[in-house]
């Protein structure tokens, strides 16, 4: 087994001049850098959550983060069995539950990956590698809740 470390710096950006004095008086901005990386990632909270709608929030970078790693899988697994992926999109889309207390949970993640492949005689193939993309994801595996992939695979 191999481990693998991975770290980030969060800074708080949304300090209007009095902190944290109460719920409104704070912005909920804050920046994301990883070391030797081209650019930061400028977030904030959910706009629900008194966020700024122009910024990533941790939800949407969430689904992305699933999204991101199938589709890194699949594209390694089309590679070495001899399926041409020519584009690769993907619409995921995240539902999350808020509970009474405030807190909450994602409930599912949906993955709805559009691939288009070379020839028609690999688009079966190309269809089977979702499912072994995603028993190899890294962040899927790490989920408490179903994270599932409707793929379509067309010839253009």
């Amino acid at each position: 087994m191999k481990a693998h470390q991975y770290q980030v710096n969060v800074e708080w950006t949304g300090n209007k001049g009095s902190g944290t004095f109460d719920y409104r008086s704070y912005g909920r901005e804050h920046t994301v850098t990883v070391a030797d990386k081209e650019a930061p990632i400028h977030c904030s909270s959910d706009p629900s959550f008194r966020g700024d709608s122009k910024r990533y929030n941790p939800e949407e970078l969430f689904v992305a983060s699933l999204s991101s790693c199938h589709m890194l899988w699949y594209l390694h697994l089309c590679a070495v069995n001899d399926v041409i992926v020519l584009e690769y999109t993907d619409n995921a889309s995240g539902k999350m539950i808020e509970n009474v207390n405030g807190s909450g949970q994602f409930e599912s993640v949906t993955l709805y990956p559009e691939v288009v492949v070379s020839k028609t005689e690999m688009i079966e193939k190309a269809k089977e590698l979702h499912e072994k993309a995603h028993e190899m994801c890294f962040i899927a595996n790490s989920c408490a809740f179903p994270v599932t992939c409707e793929a379509q695979c067309i010839v253009k």
